[in-house]
């Protein structure tokens, strides 16, 4: 592979609205004050749209208005090389999530983050991938898991879960409602949120199942750039959604999980899906509002809630986990810019799956830190990504906090009303 291929790819993902965005922009600078790398290193290097510079110079070189004539002329870039793209992977893959805060910021409107996908695209093309991303998308391709989490290690964890709470949790279930996929960290490092949603779902009703041929809906693909690597991984999950004959995919406590499998997998593979997909905090909070879902009791402490990019900024999921929230806490507290505008945990886009990006995300986190300090005395912090809690609690270790960080789905279902409660509560209706 070589730089040209890059060159072509870059030349073939240029379509009318990554033309209209690079035409756009004035060099404000606006997206660098959003951009949490570029905030914490106070390097003009890592301004948001810089990052995209070998998707510019292409452009300009061959597809802008009037390129062929501006080529003869000697007034276009020169052809991108492998030395640049060598140079550039570190600003593509180590400095940016993919969050879509600039994009937030932009005067223009330019969707930056789109534009690092399709730069993306390009350093796949050239073979020029961190080793932590092409390592973990031939996992998810050979193993089902880009944390080489197996079949039979899902069937152990299952087993584990079901005899800790008591609950039967039924694998590879023809004609369940719903089909429960989970992230590679929820099943690595949070799997309690499998006993958490068995216990949920057994007091609101709800049939559901996971398959042991798709059980994790990371989406290595997507973060890297690669889209053949991201249809495949979305496509597993159809074919067992459709084999399993499921009306519903719950997507998991994972950003780009969401986006992959709602946003863009109907694109990836070709047609619409015979399924509905939902995220987890769309269903408890339809749940709860339907009176399926009975608590009992807050939490007490003064907790804050960290809103994961790809599920508040891109996939407009706010208010459900502020509904779950209210409901069993008494001590909620919101941060600045939180909601849309809320800063990036620094390990999304695959930072987190490259090791070489470690000093940039755990700098990046000053970022996230200061929203936390803001608040002052804060005993928990709340999210609803199994990959931003990693990060988190990585980076709390970092900078000596004490702090511990709690799945959303975990902290309701500790406050579920008791089945003695229920059944007193019925024989009491009875009466």
């Amino acid at each position: 592979m070589t730089a040209a291929n890059a060159v072509q790819t870059f030349i073939d993902t240029v379509d009318a609205a990554a033309a209209s965005y690079m035409e756009a922009c004035v060099h404000c600078g606006q997206c660098a004050r959003a951009c949490h790398f570029y905030e914490t290193n106070n390097d003009p290097r890592l301004t948001p749209i810089y990052k995209i510079e070998p998707l510019i110079k292409t452009y300009k070189r061959h597809k802008a208005p009037f390129a062929s004539l501006r080529r003869a002329l000697g007034l276009v870039p020169a052809e991108i090389t492998e030395d640049e793209l060598n140079e550039w992977s570190e600003l593509v893959y180590d400095t940016c999530t993919m969050c879509g805060r600039c994009t937030l910021v932009c005067p223009m409107g330019i969707d930056v983050a789109a534009l690092v996908r399709k730069t993306r695209e390009g350093f796949v093309a050239a073979g020029i991938v961190p080793e932590g991303l092409t390592g973990a998308a031939q996992r998810a391709l050979d193993i089902g898991s880009p944390l080489g989490i197996k079949p039979e290690t899902l069937r152990k964890i299952v087993d584990e879960q079901s005899q800790e709470v008591g609950i039967p949790i039924e694998l590879d279930k023809v004609g369940a409602d719903y089909l429960v996929v989970l992230s590679a960290m929820e099943l690595l490092n949070f799997y309690e949120v499998i006993g958490a949603l068995a216990r949920i779902f057994k007091q609101a009703g709800v049939s559901w199942t996971i398959s042991t041929e798709a059980y994790e809906a990371t989406n290595i693909g997507i973060q890297m750039g690669d889209k053949e690597v991201a249809r495949t991984l979305v496509g597993r999950i159809v074919d067992a959604a459709e084999k399993l004959k499921v009306k519903y995919v719950i997507s998991p406590e994972c950003g780009h999980a969401y986006t992959a499998l709602k946003w863009e997998g109907p694109n990836l593979v070709g047609r619409p899906y015979d399924f509905k997909v939902v995220h987890i905090l769309e269903f408890l909070d339809q749940l709860q509002r339907e009176g399926k879902i009975r608590t009992k009791g807050k939490d007490t402490r003064r907790v804050t809630y960290h809103d994961p990019c790809q599920i508040v900024r891109r996939g407009g999921v706010v208010k459900q986990p502020r509904a779950i929230l209210d409901t069993v806490s008494d001590g909620f507290v919101e941060m600045s810019h939180a909601g849309v505008a809320n800063i990036c945990c620094g390990g999304g886009g695959g930072v987190s799956s490259n090791p070489r990006a470690e000093d940039y995300r755990l700098r990046a986190f000053a970022s996230k830190k200061k929203q936390i300090d803001d608040l002052g005395d804060i005993e928990a912090l709340v999210t609803s990504c199994a990959n931003c809690r990693n990060v988190i609690e990585e980076a709390i270790d970092e900078y000596g906090m004490e702090l511990p960080v709690i799945g959303l789905v975990e902290l309701l279902a500790d406050y579920l009303e008791p089945e003695s409660d229920a059944g007193e509560k019925a024989k009491l209706a009875e009466a």
